[in-house]
């Protein structure tokens, strides 16, 4: 136990400045044993406080730690269970009962003996010792009254004692005088005895021969015994005198030590105040702007703008723990809340207005713009709102019901206004778009009726002015008398193609390219019109609804990016409003509200404009490309980004539509069976498409577009000289073919078209081959009955005679040979070939111009044939002297008289 004290003495009490008295083994009567130390102890230091502390031994080590103390002056009873008995158990009476047993009964009273003694020496209360032997507290009262508890007398001194200095030298003296001290311990230890006795013998017999003295002593002692009560019963006085103003010390230093906790409250009672009044307390200006201000002048929106920053703050404070139990801070919160909700109603009162005022505003002006092609501005109208945007942004946060109302009816009366302003605007459009003059009406009207009999006018300097504009309703379906045109002889042709020109006073290439021009200009002056409209107002929601714009990926797709396929959903627009994910899907889906009707207006655009003239759908492609572009590399997923990507997708599908249709048209013409077909009128179609595409497309975004196209159109193109070569009986195949392809080879090498050089070779290579073909078969046998000699000839070499000795057959000899050169003079020959020159003209047409270029090339035929005729002679009849009656200058004289006489 003693150890077991220094530790606890060592480790617990000694760090606080307390001392340990007393300490005693208990455990918890009734439960589960666990021992603890309970500790009676004092502070060392004035005024000394007297506590009971419990100690206990920690779980996770060795060591013990404080776990609860008791102030002795708490103590109200002691209750040793059992006065006669032994008995370990006891009660400590403090706020509550707490019952111990103690290892020992022997611990138990040496406990209680030390709380008695406690009690009288610092305490003097009334403390009740219940169940206690009065012999216990008896025999503690000397101990009590002579003896400082706080000296530690109380203590059984059964501990080890060092020894002084004098003590050791005198040791050290003794066993020197004994060598064998060490060595012999027992004699060393008889030797002490001995001289022991001696002296104990010597000190009885000086006593005894000094008794007097002891007398006398005595006599001394006795007096001194009275002195000392003497001094006692006045220290006893003393110690009741001292008593009384040390309990007066303990409640002065009690008074100090609440008056000290009463000024630490009071200051932080002050701060929390402070804290309240500073952050909770709103300027009287700030309430009169938020319940009176004026919303309709810029310094009074200031003021409230201020008013309202500054009432958020107020309620948006962190209070600390407890604030949102006071009367007050409830009160004040409480008025907040009305101010802001009425502050509230105000705003979003005075901006419905602003809304419904502005509807009306803008109506009046829609007039003057009802007349120009242009849509009212309302930057104006944003400017002055713009002014309410902080006002808007506090709404957002404090109230978003009613920031909520205000933008659905923003878009109600928006969406009204705008649809009223956009289709007026296009119905101006559409109305400058119809609107012709009346001599293109008439002619137009005329050309209609008169397109099924009447091809356009073949002529090299009009292929070159419609191969740069192009020519509506001949190929892409305007008319559809297309369908059942016939191809007409040449000259008829130019004679009713130029009387009904006059009649027009115009040219239909020059109608085209008017009408194509002013429809350009009208629909990229349209879209021109909408894009800054629709970036301004999605501008303006963004800075008046706080709402953030944020920019995305490089990767986002919109519908516009394919539109090649067969079929695409659309944007949903209704009036229910889609999911919103983010802030940026909130600003579309009121984009798509207000402008809800953009899209079905420029869709309607688009019909009419396709309706008037196929070939628009070529500028249209190139337009709303070009705007999709610019509004993709702006933000891809906007309104306006989609919108148009959606109305380009209409486009698109128009535009392949006008290509099917071309297609579809060159396989159901139809060719004449009694005039000869020269150019067919889709291969001149395709020359006019060409050029105007091209001239369109320069620079174009969608150039892969036309290159599919163009594909396409080749393609049946292709296929469809054939099939009306097959077809042809006036004119041979291979000059249909051949006049065809060369018309479409020289269109592919003017345009050079990129694309479309593997259909360039294809068309010069049918255009040769079939020029090679229509010579041999219309050049024939000139000289018939000379080709059917030699041919025997050459049968006769290949059955193994040689060339040398053909001319001793009987049927090939040289008189043979002579009778039937002699049948072929030179003017015969002349004759033939003014025979063959009559039927290729006959056979080719006009407007390509290759007699020449046939004529040379049958002249280059015949020139051969000629040439092979001679080499058979030289080698099968050497020596002969047989010779043709012509020779190949004469051939040359031939046709050359006969090219120049037509």
């Amino acid at each position: 136990m003693t150890a077991i004290k220094h530790a606890l003495q060592r480790d617990i009490f000694t760090p606080n400045d307390e001392r340990l008295l007393s300490i005693v083994n208990v455990c918890k009567a009734g439960k589960k044993k666990k021992n603890c130390f309970l500790c009676a102890t004092v502070t060392t230091e004035r005024p000394v406080q007297v506590k009971v502390v419990k100690v206990k031994k920690s779980d996770k080590g060795d060591f013990y730690k404080r776990q609860i103390a008791w102030a002795l002056r708490d103590l109200a009873v002691v209750d040793a269970k059992d006065a006669i008995k032994e008995n370990p158990e006891f009660d400590l009476h403090f706020e509550k009962i707490y019952k111990w047993v103690a290892s020992s009964t022997a611990e138990k009273n040496a406990f209680i003996s030390c709380i008695w003694k406690l009690n009288q020496r610092y305490l003097r209360k009334k403390i009740d010792f219940v169940n206690v032997s009065s012999q216990l507290l008896e025999e503690s009262v000397p101990s009590g009254e002579n003896q400082s508890v706080a000296g530690g007398d109380e203590e059984a001194v059964d501990e080890y004692q060092e020894l002084n200095a004098r003590e050791e030298q005198d040791i050290e003296i003794i066993m020197e005088g004994c060598e064998y001290a060490i060595s012999n311990a027992e004699a060393f230890a008889e030797r002490l005895s001995r001289e022991l006795q001696v002296l104990d013998g010597a000190n009885i017999q000086s006593i005894m021969a000094s008794e007097k003295q002891v007398n006398i002593l005595m006599k001394l002692l006795d007096e001194a015994l009275q002195e000392v009560d003497q001094i006692e019963f006045k220290l006893s006085s003393y110690e009741e005198m001292l008593q009384s103003v040390k309990e007066q010390m303990d409640q002065i230093s009690e008074s100090n030590h609440l008056i000290h906790l009463s000024n630490t409250n009071n200051v932080k009672l002050l701060s929390e105040i402070e804290f309240l009044v500073n952050h909770m307390d709103l300027a009287k200006g700030h309430i009169k702007a938020l319940q009176e201000g004026d919303l309709a002048s810029s310094r009074g929106i200031e003021a409230c703008t201020n008013a309202a920053d500054a009432l958020l703050q107020c309620m948006n404070v962190a209070l600390r723990p407890g604030h949102d139990m006071l009367l007050a801070v409830k009160q004040q919160q409480q008025r907040f809340s009305d101010l802001r909700e009425h502050f509230a109603r105000r705003l979003a009162s005075h901006l419905n207005n602003v809304f419904v005022q502005q509807g009306h505003d803008q109506s009046s002006t829609l007039a003057q713009h009802s007349i120009e092609l242009t849509l009212p501005n309302h930057h104006p109208f944003h400017r002055d709102l713009l002014r309410y945007a902080k006002l808007m942004e506090w709404l957002k946060s404090t109230d978003y019901g009613k920031y909520e109302g205000l933008t659905k009816n923003y878009m109600d009366y928006l969406s009204r206004l705008y649809e009223r302003e956009i289709k007026d605007f296009f119905e101006v459009a559409k109305i400058k778009m119809t609107g012709t003059t009346k001599e293109s009406k008439k002619f137009g009207q005329r050309r209609l009726s008169l397109m099924a009999t009447l091809p356009r006018k073949e002529s090299a300097v009009k292929q070159e002015t419609e191969s740069l504009h192009g020519s509506s309703g001949k190929l892409t379906g305007s008319t559809s008398s297309l369908n059942k045109l016939s191809v007409q002889p040449s000259g008829n042709r130019r004679s009713q193609s130029s009387s009904l020109l006059d009649m027009g006073n115009m040219s239909t290439s020059d109608l085209d390219v008017a009408d194509r021009t002013k429809f350009d200009k009208i629909f990229e002056q349209v879209l021109s019109e909408l894009e800054p409209l629709c970036l301004a107002e999605q501008d303006f929601i963004s800075k008046f609804f706080k709402l953030q714009q944020h920019q995305s990926m490089p990767g986002t797709v919109t519908e516009a990016d394919d539109l090649d396929g067969g079929t695409s959903s659309k944007q949903h627009i209704s009036g229910t409003p889609l999911p919103v994910s983010s802030e940026k899907d909130m600003i579309r889906q009121m984009m798509t509200k207000i402008f809800r009707c953009i899209e079905p207006e420029l869709n309607n655009l688009i019909a009419l404009g396709d309706k008037i003239d196929s070939f628009n759908s070529l500028y249209m492609l190139v337009k709303m490309s070009h705007h999709v572009w610019t509004a993709q590399n702006v933000d891809p997923a906007s309104f306006l980004s989609t919108t148009l990507g959606n109305v380009l997708v209409t486009v698109k599908r128009n535009f392949d539509k006008c290509i099917s249709n071309q297609i579809r048209q060159m396989e159901e013409v139809k060719i004449s069976k009694k005039s000869k077909v020269g150019i067919l009128p889709f291969v001149a179609e395709f020359e006019e498409f060409a050029g105007l595409a091209e001239s369109i497309f320069k620079n174009a975004e969608r150039r892969g577009d036309l290159d599919k196209a163009y594909t396409k159109l080749i393609r049946g193109v292709f296929v469809n000289v054939e099939k009306v070569a097959n077809e042809s009986q006036k004119t041979p195949r291979d000059v249909v073919m051949m006049e065809n392809f060369h018309h479409i080879f020289a269109t592919l090498s003017r345009l050079k078209i990129s694309c479309l050089e593997a259909e360039k070779k294809e068309a010069k290579q049918k255009y040769t081959d079939h020029l090679q073909s229509y010579v041999i078969y219309s050049l024939g046998q000139p000289l018939e009955k000379l080709n059917h000699f030699f041919e025997g000839v050459e049968a006769r070499v290949a059955q193994g005679i040689r060339e040398e000795e053909v001319s001793y057959q009987l049927a090939f000899n040289k008189q043979e040979l002579r009778k039937v050169i002699k049948e072929y003079p030179g003017k015969e020959v002349k004759k033939g070939l003014d025979n063959l020159y009559k039927k290729v003209d006959k056979h080719l047409c006009e407007e390509e111009n290759l007699l020449q270029v046939v004529w040379h090339s049958m002249q280059d035929e015949f020139i051969r044939q000629y040439k092979h005729f001679e080499g058979l002679i030289a080698r099968c009849y050497p020596g002969s002297g047989v010779t043709m009656e012509f020779t190949i200058q004469d051939i040359l004289d031939y046709c050359s008289s006969i090219a120049q006489s037509h």
